[in-house]
């Protein structure tokens, strides 16, 4: 199998923009072959060398556009959690409306691996957990500041977000079979009540 290689300055070609979609074509292969290692074999495990086998191409070429592995890490798990606007929510319903975009994010079609990739990695690698405390903590709490202003969410945000997170590693990763039984509605009803005490 041969390995693709970025043109070099040797190269007759002048058309730069032909360049750049190559190289951009060549990065967005690079992640999709990182997020599936990633997926299947988490960060211990996954080497750079086994992601350019992936793409097919040569590792110097991960290196050239990532760094090292915890770079590619971190690209190919760039998460916006896309949480909702919480201004003019119901107090008694933000709750509902956390719980509800969560079972989204992770059981929409499709499934949001990302997220849930990074949740695996972060229980067993400090990168993978600092990362995901970076994501939470600069998305939840200012997205909980539109409905409770901003030093109520700074004090709640990091309870809600481990309520959050803990029903995405039982459910999800652990596959507890009494989480797993559950309803979206079950879950709803019942987690939705254990957030909205610690937002209130």
């Amino acid at each position: 199998m041969s390995q693709h290689t970025e043109p070099t300055s040797t190269d007759t070609s002048t058309d730069t923009g032909s360049a750049d979609k190559r190289s951009d074509r060549t990065k967005a292969a690079i992640l999709r072959a990182a997020r599936e290692r990633f997926a299947a074999q988490g960060y211990e495990r996954t080497t750079i060398r086994g992601v350019a086998a992936d793409a097919d191409i040569d590792p110097s070429m991960v290196m050239r556009y990532f760094g090292n592995k915890a770079q590619l890490f971190d690209a190919a798990l760039a998460i916006d959690l896309r949480l909702p606007d919480l201004t003019g929510v119901a107090a008694d319903e933000l709750a509902r409306v956390l719980v509800r975009h969560f079972l989204d994010r992770w059981e929409g079609d499709p499934a949001d691996e990302a997220l849930l990739v990074l949740l695996r990695s972060a229980v067993t690698n400090e990168h993978a957990a600092a990362r995901m405390h970076e994501i939470f903590a600069t998305q939840v709490a200012p997205t909980l500041a539109a409905a409770l202003g901003p030093e109520t969410a700074r004090r709640r945000a990091g309870l809600v977000s481990a309520q959050l997170l803990g029903l995405g590693l039982s459910r999800y990763l652990l596959r507890l079979p009494a989480v797993t039984a559950l309803t979206r509605d079950e879950i709803e009803d019942g987690l939705a009540p254990a957030i909205e005490a610690v937002l209130h």
